[in-house]
């Protein structure tokens, strides 16, 4: 039965939805495309129909979930955001979370193109972060910007470390509370430096 091209874009998408999943889960070498396909519902001699190689796919994969992330975080202020990731449930919902702290370790032994498809989904998500401040001025812009990745950066850094530790260790939910704690008090002043609103009337 021949397939339709729009059945082979749905077919598409769902197998890069379920690369995505079994990635963040696994890593990429922790999944074979025969798994992958099976998971997806398909057999082994139906990847090649969609894709070059694994290494494609890892790239396509790796760009819907870190447009994932970035949609996740659209109408966050930081420490919305702070208190929805650095939590135990992120840190165990690891095939459904975030594909930055999921994968940045096995993405910084990949290829060129892994890694710039992280750069431009860690961009995509310091901007859909930083979207939510009204602050005019590229000196507070710059300022603003720092903030996000150091914010972003420790987040990140908080549920790897966690993750490391085994599920029922103290430290791990240790590290999370610790860390979160200091984010957010971290966020508490930088925008308690901020320049006061000017009124409509001023």
């Amino acid at each position: 039965m021949r397939v339709t091209k729009a059945q082979a874009e749905r077919n598409r998408a769902h197998i890069v939805a379920t690369a995505a999943r079994l990635f963040r889960e696994r890593g990429y070498d922790g999944v074979g495309v025969a798994e992958l396909m099976a998971a997806a519902g398909f057999t082994h001699g139906g990847f090649y129909k969609h894709f070059r190689s694994k290494a494609d796919l890892m790239a396509e994969a790796s760009a819907s979930g870190l447009s994932q992330t970035a949609a996740r975080a659209e109408g966050r202020d930081p420490a919305e955001f702070v208190e929805n990731y650095v939590s135990r449930e992120h840190r165990d919902g690891r095939s459904d979370g975030c594909t930055i702290a999921a994968l940045s370790g096995d993405a910084a032994r990949q290829p060129a193109d892994i890694k710039t498809e992280f750069a431009a989904g860690i961009e995509g998500l310091l901007t859909a972060l930083q979207a939510q401040s009204d602050t005019s001025g590229d000196a507070r812009q710059r300022a603003d910007r720092a903030m996000v990745i150091d914010m972003l950066a420790h987040s990140i850094g908080a549920i790897m470390l966690s993750r490391a530790c085994p599920d029922g260790s103290p430290l791990a939910d240790e590290i999370l509370d610790v860390c979160r704690k200091e984010i957010l008090t971290s966020l508490a002043q930088g925008n308690s430096d901020q320049p006061a609103a000017r009124s409509p009337e001023a």
